[in-house]
């Protein structure tokens, strides 16, 4: 089933709200959620590296692993097309020759460019302490949520960012080395079972300063 598809950005951010209980009936496609990460994925990242890591998390054996792990949020697990859980890959350097390459490949850079800029990358992450590495993979992957939900809108679904849950045991959970990948947040998607809440923003005059 696919859902009501807008482009009109106003709508997109205006109408977004955290859905806590989906209608358990509607499923997400393999292939729109595919869409849907995809078009999250063009968020930015330091160097490109594109740090965030994804597990779609829909099947029933998948859920039950999840409901203990998230014991505040059993009304998402449960009603949820999918807890899509972002983790960040603090190795995601090892990714680099991939991704350089294919911009080779398409046009995007120059094979010299490439090489200087692997070359000086490669001499910066080796010295990069793991705080910094660890605080630039977290943005990054907060970025990319932050896409994501608003892309999940978009097709005409509803999200919830959820950072109530077992952190340190949700890695290993799902098969990834704990101490490679941070967990970021879970993020429920769907179709909204009931209407989620307007909420009040601070003033901009009250928080921004212009100089």
């Amino acid at each position: 089933m696919n859902a009501t598809q807008t482009n009109d950005f106003t709508s997109i951010i205006t109408g977004r709200r955290s859905i806590r209980k989906y209608d358990s009936s509607v499923k997400i496609s393999k292939e729109e959620m595919t869409e849907i990460l995809t078009e999250a994925t063009l968020a930015p990242s330091s160097v490109n590296m594109q740090p965030w890591r994804f597990i779609v998390i829909e099947s029933a054996e998948g859920k039950s692993k999840l409901a203990p792990l998230a014991k505040f949020n059993q009304i998402q697990v449960e009603t949820s097309s999918a807890v899509i859980a972002v983790f960040g890959d603090l190795n995601n350097f090892d990714y680099a020759e991939e991704i350089y390459g294919a911009a080779v490949e398409r046009g995007l850079m120059p094979a010299d460019v490439k090489e200087r800029q692997l070359t000086a990358l490669a001499g910066h992450f080796s010295t990069l302490p793991a705080d910094v590495n660890k605080d630039t993979v977290l943005i990054d992957a907060g970025l990319v949520s932050m896409q994501l939900m608003l892309a999940a809108r978009a097709h005409g679904y509803d999200t919830n960012p959820i950072g109530g849950y077992e952190k340190d045991r949700i890695a290993e959970a799902y098969g990834l080395d704990k101490e490679r990948y941070i967990p970021v947040m879970l993020i429920s998607i769907g179709k909204a079972a009931e209407e989620g809440y307007a909420s009040v923003r601070l003033p901009i005059d009250k928080i921004t300063d212009w100089k």
